[in-house]
């Protein structure tokens, strides 16, 4: 590597023939004298720029600083109202849950001490000795959702049963279980027997109950009356249809209180006893019809 040097002083120019190693001893020592300056440039602008007084560089780290937090601010509020919204709508399901469950006691007849629905049931235990963890944000919304899903299927299930139960009620009250008249007993039963009139073997398609004239008469299921006039045989007849292809039949009364149409409860007194029609004396003829075919009656009283 050769090297010329140039100057005034001299008359011509010196020339300085290096060697490959020392070429490359002089290329590193320049190399090292260049880091050496520009670090010490960097220390100094370093160490210069804590004492600069710029008006500008503070407010605009401040600024940045302050939309930042402006920024999260916003997002946890919209957090906070969104899980507000959903707590709402879980409270409300709550109360529903509530309402539900109370109707569901009463109408299955279970004891109400053991079912309050109004006060929070006991919770309890000893202390675990593992280290508790806190719920992070995310873990609180999923197990918000989680707890949402389950008052669904919670209010999805009472709705179901609400249904049976009430499905059960109505059939028991459709069904004619209850007594007609006050007496507890038959003076003529269902099935064969010797007609009062002729002596002869002939069918009884109800049954009779010894009662005094005057004694209420009453349905023996709810339903909606579809007769009640005079008929050649019976008398001053009643009949109540109870759904489900069953009717009912009150005979030989005295007196009717209920019109063709009007809906009657069950043990709602619908007519008096008395001696009209084909009859050998004061008496009720009850008897059970399913889709035209006569019925023990017994069978159902019994059931009650």
């Amino acid at each position: 590597m050769n090297i010329i040097l140039v100057s005034d002083s001299l008359a011509k120019g010196r020339v300085i023939t290096l060697g490959r190693s020392a070429a490359i001893a002089a290329a590193a020592a320049l190399l090292s004298l260049s880091v050496m300056v520009a670090a010490a440039a960097y220390y100094f602008a370093l160490s210069r720029a804590g004492n600069l007084a710029s008006p500008y560089l503070p407010s605009a780290l401040l600024s940045a600083q302050q939309k930042e937090a402006a920024k999260n601010r916003a997002y946890m509020q919209d957090s906070l109202n969104a899980m507000a919204a959903r707590l709402g709508q879980l409270q409300a399901q709550m109360l529903r849950l509530d309402a539900l469950g109370e109707r569901l006691v009463k109408q299955s007849g279970l004891p109400e001490k053991e079912f309050n629905f109004r006060e929070a049931p006991g919770r309890g235990g000893a202390e675990s000795g593992l280290p508790q963890v806190g719920l992070s944000f995310d873990q609180f919304q999923r197990e918000l959702e989680k707890l949402a899903h389950q008052l669904d299927a919670r209010t999805d299930q009472l709705s179901v049963v609400e249904a049976m139960v009430l499905r059960e009620r109505v059939k028991k009250h459709t069904l004619p279980t209850v007594q007609p008249v006050s007496t507890g007993w038959y003076s003529s039963n269902f099935g064969w027997r010797l007609d009062p009139f002729t002596g002869k073997q002939a069918f009884h398609d109800g049954v009779d109950f010894m009662a005094d004239p005057g004694t209420p008469i009453k349905a023996a299921a709810g339903g909606v009356v579809i007769y009640s006039d005079s008929h050649p045989g019976y008398g001053k007849m009643l009949e109540i249809d109870h759904g489900n292809g069953l009717v009912s039949r009150y005979a030989h009364a005295s007196k009717l209180l209920v019109k063709v149409g009007d809906v009657v409860l069950q043990g709602q007194k619908v007519a008096e006893v008395g001696n009209t029609g084909r009859s050998t004396g004061p008496h009720l003829h009850f008897e059970v019809l399913y889709k035209g075919a006569p019925q023990n009656p017994a069978r159902y009283l019994s059931a009650s």
